[in-house]
Parts: structure tokens; sequence; C-alpha cells
């Protein structure tokens, strides 16, 4: 691979790692609202909902991580 695309894949690399923080901070955000539902809530809708929505964004999170790790390592090689 030449230069020029080993820097674009750095730049694109970089630009989803900006991302990412972006999308842990809502994820922070959403387990901080989850976790402050009353105790006697935590088994309702609402908090099922919360719940559900920290586990996809965790998961987005982590695929998020993954890629820019493949990305980083293809941009070295």
């Amino acid at each position: 691979m030449n230069k020029a695309r080993r820097d674009s894949i750095r730049h694109l690399a970089s630009q989803l790692e900006a991302l990412r923080s972006e999308l842990e901070d809502i994820q922070n955000e959403e387990e901080e609202y989850r976790d402050n539902i009353p105790e006697n809530l935590q088994g309702s809708e609402r908090y099922e909902k919360a719940d559900e929505a920290c586990d996809t964004l965790s998961e987005a999170v982590e695929g998020l991580e993954d890629i820019i790790t493949s990305l980083s390592e293809l941009a070295e090689g």
C-alpha cells in the first residue's frame, strides 16, 4: 500500500476515533440515566429499554474499536 492510501486510512481511523468517543459519551449518559432509575421501577419497561440501549451502545462502541484497530494495523503494515 502506498503512503497516500496509508495516510487516508490513518485519517479515517482518527475520524472514527472521534465518533467512538462521542458515542461512548452517549453510552455513559444512558448508563447514568438507567442507574438512576428508582429501584421500584427497575423491572419496568422504561428500565428495560434503557438497559437495552446501554447494551446496544456498548456493542457499537466495541465494533468501532475493532474497526479502528484493524485500520490502524493496516496503515502500519
